[in-house]
């Protein structure tokens, strides 16, 4: 009966409403349940109103989704109610059973360390708007206290920013002194200053496209292919900006076709389930697979679905 298979259901909702953050194969593994059946339970509570979210390898639902959010306002206590009451409770009696009984239960479902962190979800915001009105009025830009990781160096930058890329995480600037085009992260900016002069090389400009493996090229490429339910989920609670790219067509199948700058992102997605996926475009992505198979596996090996005999798109 239905009522019995929402046990898991309803046993995943409060893992993912915990203060904590699990693997699919925790999931897996706390549920009693193989990979395949967890994502049906993820469709199942996606087309129920939750949210997904996927911070590396972790999930988590998002107490945004509208039937949580309607939850949370009718038991719950609001994040500033719940950083009063976490401030009310560190003034008080410590040896007190009860109120490190009500400070566990705080923290099992708050994230004190990101609800309180103000300052840092406001230099991001300020930095994107700067950055949104140089590119608006086609203003130079200072990029101060620039962490780059390759120089180990901290420094200002003067720019031309022209681009914001990847859910506003980076921008395309040219970088007036070297003269070239670069991606900085948003990440690793201390703050943005506008400078009153305008651009001197839009000329020179060139978009960075950056695709959801986060590789980048001023020219990508498209691949196309179909998936199968699992690959299909796969694709979805990993890569969540996939789905724009994804169509679900009359046979069941999903239509995946999308940009790419690298074949190593999709190439290695399409290999972990390859039994699931057939590639029908691009030629020289075909190839680049067919090459790969050769590396590893015997030539009796390689009659798999993206060899030669699939079709052009």
């Amino acid at each position: 009966m239905r009522h019995d298979k929402l046990q898991r259901e309803l046993d995943l909702i409060l893992l993912l409403a915990e203060n904590r953050t699990y693997t699919v194969e925790e999931l897996c593994e706390r549920l009693n349940v193989s990979r395949r059946n967890l994502y049906y339970y993820f469709d199942f509570l996606r087309f129920s109103n939750f949210r997904f979210e996927r911070r590396g390898r972790y999930y988590h639902i998002d107490r945004q989704s509208p039937f949580f959010k309607k939850l949370f306002e009718m038991l719950d206590f609001t994040e500033d109610e719940a950083i009063f009451l976490r401030r009310l409770l560190e003034g008080a009696d410590n040896k007190n059973p009860q109120v490190e009984s009500i400070k566990r239960k705080l923290e099992r479902f708050y994230d004190f360390d990101i609800i309180q962190n103000v300052k840092l979800r406001e230099r991001r915001s300020q930095n994107v708007s700067t950055l949104y009105d140089a590119i608006k009025f086609r203003q130079i830009a200072k990029i101060c206290g620039y962490s780059s990781p390759h120089s180990k160096t901290v420094s200002d930058r003067i720019v031309e920013p022209f681009m914001l890329m990847n859910n506003n995480n980076e921008v395309r600037c040219f970088e007036i002194a070297s003269k070239q085009c670069k991606t900085f992260k948003l990440s690793r900016m201390e703050r943005v200053e506008l400078i009153d002069l305008q651009w001197s090389y839009a000329d020179q400009h060139k978009e960075m496209f950056t695709d959801i493996f986060m590789f980048s090229d001023e020219n990508p490429k498209t691949v196309s292919m179909t998936l199968g339910s699992l690959s299909a989920n796969i694709m979805r609670e990993e890569y969540p900006q996939a789905e724009q790219y994804m169509t679900l067509q009359e046979d069941g199948l999903t239509l995946l076709s999308m940009p790419v700058c690298s074949y190593l992102g999709i190439g290695r997605f399409v290999l972990g389930l390859y039994d699931d996926i057939n590639v029908i475009g691009n030629d020289e992505f075909k190839a680049y697979l067919s090459d790969k198979i050769k590396s590893f596996s015997s030539p009796s090996s390689s009659n798999s679905n993206i060899g030669p005999q699939t079709t052009s798109q």
